[in-house]
């Protein structure tokens, strides 16, 4: 299926990328569990994410603070606060920095309270999804805050397409851990 482009199109994506990255999250091993990540022999993982996350936890937590992410922006805008997608100091071009310091922030999270703050953003992001029509969703100019985008590109990107990235980079680590 390609990316998204109706609102009932987003939510399946969403269910079904969500549940496949469950279930290999429920077929890792202790050993792939308590392995560290580690991508630096693969020359074409260069993005900073490569390096930045060691484990389960790490994933989990990037794909919960992104669902935060939108939660706040839509809320906010929806009740007349103009505020940007990127929290200040970052943008769009920094944001990278920001994911660090989501990164940092969470070195303390148990993994289990990962999985279940997830869960529970995961909830969140499709109960949002809901407040709003296909045409809010998929039409350009709907809505001012979004730029030139669709609103629901932004709901794409943290649901279906993150779990997508989440889903590559545990399956390169379990490759990583036959070796």
């Amino acid at each position: 299926m390609g990316r998204a482009t109706t609102k009932s199109d987003m939510i399946t994506a969403a269910i079904s990328n969500y549940e496949k990255l469950n279930v290999l999250i429920s077929e890792l091993t202790e050993e792939e569990l308590s392995t560290s990540f580690d991508f630096t022999a693969d020359d074409k993982k260069k993005e900073a994410h490569w390096g930045r996350d060691k484990n389960l936890r790490d994933v989990l937590i990037h794909l919960y603070e992104w669902h935060q992410l939108l939660l706040n922006w839509a809320q906010a805008n929806r009740n007349g606060e103009n505020k940007p997608f990127i929290p200040k100091p970052y943008n769009w071009k920094t944001y990278g920095d920001m994911n660090v310091q989501f990164w940092k922030k969470h070195q303390g999270t148990p993994l289990e309270e990962a999985k279940e703050m997830l869960k529970k953003s995961h909830e969140d992001v499709l109960t949002l999804t809901e407040t709003f029509s296909n045409e809010e969703l998929f039409s350009k100019g709907v809505y001012k805050w979004v730029g030139g985008s669709t609103l629901g590109s932004y709901f794409v990107s943290v649901t279906a397409s993150h779990y997508d990235w989440a889903i590559k980079k545990l399956k390169a680590h379990k490759k990583n851990c036959m070796k």
